[in-house]
């Protein structure tokens, strides 16, 4: 066996290293290392498709919003509530007429 090699054998309490060399409590540290480093790849993972998703469904309301607010646009350019009145046909409420008290 290659001494730069080290394989791991688990005896039910935790990982055993066959390199002399090497203390079990680094040798359990590393595995523990390991697997945060591939929960944590996981995780990275699942975030990604998740703001993949997010910009999708984005660009889906930006454009549905957009084909709303046109629709509002013609709608209120085809009222004659949002047509814009002339200065000279506005009469003030609060003025009174020659004549009344």
């Amino acid at each position: 066996m290659d001494s730069n090699k080290r394989e791991l054998l688990s005896n039910g309490t935790g990982p055993v290293s066959l390199d002399p060399d090497v203390n079990p409590d680094e040798e359990e540290e590393k595995q523990r290392l390991i697997s945060q480093v591939l929960e944590l790849q996981n995780t990275l993972d699942d975030l990604s498709c998740r703001v993949d998703s997010v910009k999708e469904e984005n660009m889906k309301l930006k454009s549905e919003n957009q084909v709303l607010g046109q629709y509002i646009e013609n709608l209120m350019a085809a009222s004659s509530v949002f047509q814009s009145t002339s200065p000279r046909s506005k009469k003030k409420s609060g003025a009174k007429k020659k004549g009344e008290k």
